[in-house]
Order: C-alpha cells, then structure tokens, then sequence
C-alpha cells in the first residue's frame, strides 16, 4: 500500500525564535491527529501527544474516563471519573455537584487539574472520550492553552472554540490509532539522530502481583491509585514519583536527579492536596475580599497551607488578598489531617526501584499505606523491611518507565 507523509505546520518552536516547526506523519493511512482549533506550538503539541498516551493507558489500566492536566511535557495531574465531594469542588473552586451536573469525563478532569492548581495554570488538556458541554463549561474560565481528545460535540465546540478570542487550540486525534507493534521512534540533540523502540508496556494488575511485605491485603481502590499513579509516571520526565488516592495522583515529583527529592516533592504537594480541604481552609475561602480573582484564590489558599512556613512578606502579601486575618493550620493539626485523611488509602509508584528507606520514611509522614516500585536493587530487602515498619504494602513490578 502506497505511503504518504502528511504535515501539520506549527506556530514555532519551543521558543519563538525558532519559526520553523512542523508535525510529519508517515504511513498509508490519513494522519491521526488534526488541528480542530488555533494554531498549536511546538510544545502544545508535544503536551498534547504526551498527555493522549497518558489518558489512552489510564482508560486501558482503569476502564474509566481518563483526563490529565500537562505542563512542560510532564503531567501536574492525572485522574479517572469519581464522585465528587462538596468539600473537594469548595477547595478547589468549582461549582458544587448539585450546581454543575458533572459528566464523568469532567469529573475526571476536575480531578486532574485539582492535583496542583497553581502548576495546572496555562495547561494542556487531554482527555480519553469525547467532550461535551458540562466539561466545557469547567474549563471555560481556566486559564489554559489548549486540549486534546478523540472528539467534540457541538455545543461543547462552541464554547471552547471562544476560549482565547478564538484562538484556544483544540487537536482531535484517532481513538483507534496506536504505533505499530515494534516502531521505533527518534529524536535529534546536537546534530544526532537517537533512535529507540517506543514504550508501549501495558499498566495492568500483573504488576501488582508480587507483593514482598508482611501484609499482602490489595483493595481494588488502593490497587486502582497505583495503577493510575503507575501509569502517570510512565509520561513524566525521570526521575519521578506519584502520589495517588481515589484513582487521582494528588501529588507528581518529575525530573529530579535524586529519588529522595521526587518523593520529597510527590509528598509535599499530596500534603498540600489534602490540606486545602482541612476546616480551616474552607474557613479561609469566605475570608477573601471582593475582587480578588480565582488564580490569586488558588495562590493564597496553597500559601495558606504552608502558613508556618511564609516569611513576614509572604505572609503580608496573603493578608492583603483577606477580609479579617486567618486561623492557620498548625504543624500538628496539618500531620494529623494528613496522616488520617482518605481513610488510608494513599498510593506511592516510582518510575524505578526505590534505593533507600528515606522515600519510605518520608511517604509514611503523608500517609502513605501503598507502594509499587520496579525492585531490583541491592538494597531492596531493606527497603522491604522500611515498608513492613510503616505497615505498608508494597509490590515490586518488575518494570522501569524512565522517559528523557
């Protein structure tokens, strides 16, 4: 069958003074993606690309809706459809369940973009099904640059296709489409050309299966939170590690040169996550004064979290955003809330084995009861013996998802 390349030209390069940049596709079929909206930039469609695998292997590991909030070709977060609470959309600044009517793909991305809201401000969207008018309307005030997903209904189009004077990029791509079994894929650095098989290992249950602690018991939620946390760090830049609960990673430490750093990281916005539904922090929100617009809410209330820890400035600079001065969190109250909240149910993935007992020492201050990591190292009895001390339990899979 003959072959044809199609080319998609692009707005630029990562930066504007590279004007040149175009998307190539090669093969005998019409190319997968097109551009329904705008004119995506280089890195819009590499967030764009990056963000359908995550979706396309999340909805594979979950059957469930998938969505993912990307920033800089790494995810700031990733979910699958659930309930929402009052209390999450009040923290978060979304209209209430009763208010909203949330389809489950837009509860998905609700909890996607919750995960860090400040890291998701100016995002790519991706989301696993078709995209209709109740997740239209959340994204429609959100700052972003734009979305990716297999198709658009009509009203649904309409409202985003007005994001950004118009000019909010919207790519479709083919649910259908995946790279030949085998195919390999290149990159260009410093006039080389680096060629590679691509990744396609498949996030599934089999990499839960071998379970090395004392307490061997799985629940199907907590098993859920690893894969999607699994899956989540198959698309983030190495080194990296997941946080996850109620099938969302609340918490993603990417591109660090030491493990304990990630974890250090995946632990501090997780805390951060649970924290922003503490009493106090829903207190806070009806203590902003008039005017005060979401982004500055979004900023003041992860400050506020973090209260014990602001400078006098910092914290001058939050109290000028307030009505009446707050009641913070204490160090004590913020462990507490944390080590306690979601019933239990916190999930930890590394993109490789884990080398030290530190990551597990910190992961158990957050709360953390569940552990999957790639094994293989010469430490890994000790780490095994960390876990046991926390009551954890953990699985080595056996599998390594690094991604330069």
């Amino acid at each position: 069958m003959p072959r044809m390349t199609t080319e998609l030209p692009l707005k630029y390069g990562c930066n504007p003074n590279q004007p040149t940049a175009r998307i190539l596709f090669d093969g005998p079929d019409d190319c997968p993606l097109t551009v329904a909206n705008g004119s995506p930039s280089f890195i819009n469609a590499l967030d764009g690309l990056r963000g359908w695998e995550l979706v396309r292997d999340l909805k594979t590991a979950t059957n469930k809706p998938a969505a993912a909030s990307f920033k800089h070709v790494s995810p700031a977060g990733a979910a699958v459809a659930g309930e929402l609470t009052d209390s999450f959309c009040a923290a978060n600044f979304y209209p209430a369940p009763s208010e909203h009517g949330y389809s489950p793909i837009a509860a998905a991305y609700a909890k996607a973009r919750s995960s860090d809201r400040g890291a998701s401000f100016g995002d790519f969207i991706a989301v696993s099904e078709t995209i209709d008018a109740s997740l239209a309307k959340l994204i429609k005030p959100e700052v972003s640059d734009g979305i990716i997903a297999p198709g658009y209904d009509d009203d649904a189009k309409a409202i985003l296709a007005a994001k950004k004077g118009g000019k909010y990029v919207m790519l479709q791509i083919d649910p259908g489409y995946a790279p030949a079994s085998g195919s390999a894929e290149s990159r260009t650095c410093f006039g080389l050309t680096l060629e590679q098989t691509y990744n396609d290992a498949v996030i599934d249950k089999s990499l839960l299966s071998n379970i090395t602690t004392d307490k061997k018991e799985l629940p199907d939620s907590a098993a859920e939170s690893l894969l999607v946390a699994t899956a989540t760090l198959k698309h983030t830049q190495s080194n990296s590690i997941a946080v996850a609960m109620d099938g969302q990673a609340i918490g993603v430490g990417a591109g660090q040169q030491s493990r304990i750093a990630c974890t250090r990281l995946a632990c501090d916005k997780a805390d951060r996550f649970m924290l922003k539904q503490h009493p106090k922090s829903l207190a806070l929100i009806g203590l902003f004064k008039d005017g005060v617009k979401r982004p500055d809410k979004v900023n003041a209330v992860d400050q506020f979290v973090r209260y014990h820890e602001l400078d006098d400035i910092e914290r001058g600079g939050l109290l000028a955003l307030l009505s009446s001065g707050p009641d913070p969190i204490t160090p004590d109250e913020a462990n507490d809330w944390c080590a306690n909240f979601g019933d239990g149910q916190l999930a930890l993935s590394s993109d490789a084995f884990i080398p030290f007992r530190d990551n597990l020492d910190r992961a158990a201050r957050s709360g953390v009861k569940y552990v999957v990591h790639a094994g293989g190292s010469a430490r890994d009895d000790l780490v095994t013996d960390a876990a046991n001390e926390h009551g954890m339990v953990m699985a080595m899979s056996g599998l390594r998802l690094f991604l330069h």
